[in-house]
């Protein structure tokens, strides 16, 4: 977006002001915006199917394992000391997707134990029985909590016959330059799309374009926006942004704030001092996937910070940029997760808004190993709402007006 920033710009005439103006938004829309043949042709495809490994070769995890478990296969039940080569081979192949060695570790026993005292008689039963055994434990820290469903959550406050009337307030944080902003307008998308009223607020009053860029994905999704300018306290105009969209009666409130460094004391005092003062919904840290486990440390460090000034805040959910490219290094995400106890809410697959994806644990397993290649294998179903014009998920709930 740094193309976009026109803070900067000073024209000879409030005409050149205004055609800057309408150039930035012409590039934003078109880089952002997905056109009609792109809904058209959407179909949220299973994460599992984004670089993939090709097939159980001898050098793949599932050829791997296979000449391991042919040894051990046929009318004997399975014995501790049996499993003890697989088990070390599948830890060390677990941490060569980037899943830290503890969570490898804690897997890897869970596989044990739902192999232990089993007669499995052929190599199909086998790679079945360890594909179940990785998806319970998978599934277990991905969804470490009750699931997150933030469109129900958002619909369930709006139309409460109880309590008052402010809206749901989500803040998104994260370092710089991991897509921040550009995920908080894919959320907002994704809750207009879906018959909600957006109001993003522009709590980054530090970084100089930061308001601008907000404001350009605003005017791109014709949603309302609230800022201050710059050099104001943030928590400050996260306050006044949630009592306008009270006001306004929007249900929902996006705040944007400055990405930092997790070492940056100063900013990281002031994100506890606006989640400690505001009292939001639902905390979502962006992060790129790519980043490996350098991104453990900064969830780590951010959902410490988000604390310090009340223990009932925390970072409640995740959001992966640049998923469509990790190919099968997505062990990170499990470490999050795990140090976090908040689940992956979307990851990102591309550019454009609607580029969002859930993250399915068959869909982890798949990427980091080819076990189950030829076996049935479950896969997220996906339907098609016409009055949305868009493919949606058939676990998610989709409102329309």
């Amino acid at each position: 977006m740094n193309e976009l920033d026109r803070s900067k710009a000073t024209g000879d005439s409030d005409g050149d002001d205004e055609d800057n103006d309408a150039v930035a938004l012409a590039e934003a829309r078109a880089a952002y915006l997905p056109t009609d043949a792109d809904l058209a042709n959407f179909e949220i495809a299973p994460t599992s199917t984004l670089n993939d490994d090709d097939g159980d070769d001898e050098n793949s995890w599932g050829g791997s394992l296979k000449g391991l478990f042919q040894q051990v296969t046929g009318q004997k039940v399975l014995a501790k000391q049996d499993l003890q080569q697989p088990i070390q081979e599948i830890h060390k192949l677990l941490t060569s997707k980037n899943v830290a060695s503890d969570i490898a570790e804690q897997i890897c026993q869970n596989i044990e134990q739902s192999l232990v005292g089993k007669k499995l008689n052929s190599m199909y039963r086998v790679k079945t029985a360890v594909r179940q055994a990785l998806e319970k434990a998978i599934n277990k820290l991905l969804l470490p909590s009750a699931k997150l469903d933030i469109l129900r959550q958002v619909v369930s406050k709006r139309d409460s016959l109880f309590g008052s009337k402010r809206p749901y307030v989500i803040v998104v944080v994260g370092i710089n330059g991991v897509g921040k902003s550009t995920s908080l307008a894919k959320l907002a998308y994704y809750l207009k799309s879906n018959g909600c009223s957006p109001l993003l607020a522009a709590c980054d009053t530090f970084r100089s374009g930061a308001v601008e860029q907000l404001s350009v994905h605003a005017k791109c999704l014709e949603l309302p926006i609230f800022h201050k300018g710059y050099s104001k306290d943030p928590s400050s105009v996260a306050k006044a942004a949630i009592e306008q969209a009270t006001q306004d009666k929007n249900d929902v409130v996006l705040v944007d704030t400055a990405g930092r460094m997790q070492n940056n004391v100063p900013l990281m005092k002031a994100l506890g001092k606006l989640a400690n003062e505001n009292q939001p919904d639902l905390i979502v840290f962006v992060g790129e996937a790519l980043v490996g486990n350098d991104g453990v440390d900064q969830v780590r460090m951010f959902n410490q910070a988000v604390s310090s000034f009340s223990r009932n805040q925390k970072v409640n959910a995740i959001l992966l940029t640049k998923f469509d490219t990790v190919s099968d290094k997505v062990g990170a995400a499990l470490t999050m997760t795990h140090v976090t106890n908040a689940p992956i809410l979307f990851v990102g697959t591309g550019q454009k808004y609607h580029h969002l994806q859930k993250l399915s644990t068959p869909s982890v397993v798949r990427l980091m190993s080819p076990l189950d290649r030829d076996l049935d294998h479950d896969q997220s179903k996906f339907c098609r709402d016409e009055k949305v014009g868009r493919w949606w998920s058939e676990n998610e709930v989709v409102l329309v007006d």
